[in-house]
């Protein structure tokens, strides 16, 4: 028997895009499909655009809650056995749910299904694409240290484990996807990795919910990992690779963080030395020069020597 997914969109002042949205929805090549669409109190004419479809699509609305009140909303509406979430200024290639309904039956007690995502680049001058890539090991707690797991329309979910695990957290303010995979993974729940990609995130504005309080998004980052690691250690499951991505997230995340403040970036990085002693940065944010400061000096001077270089260079 085909299981029935159930496509879910939020959608707040989406109007230029909503429809492209719902058009992919319904061109998808996988029958069993439903779509369902909570207009979170639009004012821009997105509500008429998300009517115009008729009894091709379920939809409500009612007053701005916020994006996480929406999912669950949508949560709470949906019928189907498998989850399809989609933000309203993005849409999916037409075989992306039946390549991966034809995957998830061959992987009993599969829950979280995450395959890469396609990043549409786009200005009013030019759109480009780019494949992204998830990196090996596909172990999901290292790639939710790394933040390498990607974002809600990425992959499918099994409704019920959302459900079980307690929806998503209307609290958080951001990272909201990243917490409600933290959440899953302390409950065991089963993720699989898919190679390719069905989902086409647009990147259009710099106005996501992180990007408008980059601090808080670094504190509600390093906040997760931390929840993280007190589980794994607790559970017997913090194994040396990813202790490592833990610290290698926490690393990255002090980079970012010393750009605008340094002793908050300090502070950081004695938290890495606490969990980790003997730990030494790696990837591509710390090149061999760094490391070689790094192993000598520390974090805080291989930071001065880098913007002096950046400085001297003139480079971002």
């Amino acid at each position: 028997m085909n299981p029935l997914v159930s496509i879910l969109i939020p959608c707040f002042n989406a109007g230029r895009w909503i429809g492209q949205a719902i058009d992919s929805v319904l061109a998808q090549t996988w029958p069993e499909k439903e779509v369902v669409v909570v207009d979170d109190g639009s004012t821009d004419g997105s509500l008429k655009i998300i009517k115009s479809y008729g009894e091709r699509v379920r939809w409500e609305t009612g007053p701005n809650r916020g994006g996480n009140a929406a999912r669950n909303r949508l949560l709470a509406l949906s019928r189907g056995e498998w989850l399809q979430y989609l933000d309203a200024d993005d849409y999916l290639r037409p075989d992306k749910l039946a390549t991966e309904i034809r995957f998830i039956k061959t992987q009993p007690g599969l829950d979280i299904l995450f395959r890469p995502f396609i990043h549409e680049h786009w200005s009013e001058r030019e759109t480009r694409i780019e494949n992204t890539v998830i990196p090996e090991p596909h172990d999901p707690w290292i790639l939710l240290a790394r933040w390498y797991l990607p974002g809600t329309g990425s992959g499918l979910w099994r409704k019920a484990a959302i459900i079980e695990a307690g929806g998503w957290n209307e609290r958080q303010p951001c990272c909201q996807e990243h917490e409600l995979y933290l959440r899953l993974l302390m409950a065991g729940r089963n993720f699989k990795y898919l190679a390719g990609g069905g989902y086409v995130y647009r990147q259009w504005s710099q106005q996501t919910v992180c990007k408008r309080n980059v601090p808080e998004a670094h504190r509600q980052r390093l906040g997760i990992m931390q929840r993280a690691e007190d589980f794994m250690r607790k559970a017997g499951q913090l194994t040396p690779e990813r202790l490592q991505a833990l610290n290698q997230g926490r690393f990255d995340t002090a980079r970012m963080v010393w750009r605008y403040n340094p002793p908050i970036a300090t502070e950081i990085m004695r938290g890495v030395g606490r969990s980790q002693p003997d730990f030494m940065p790696a990837g591509v944010a710390a090149p061999g020069g760094y490391r070689f400061v790094y192993r000598f000096a520390g974090f805080r001077c291989s930071e001065l020597i880098a913007g002096l270089r950046r400085r001297l260079l003139n480079v971002p």
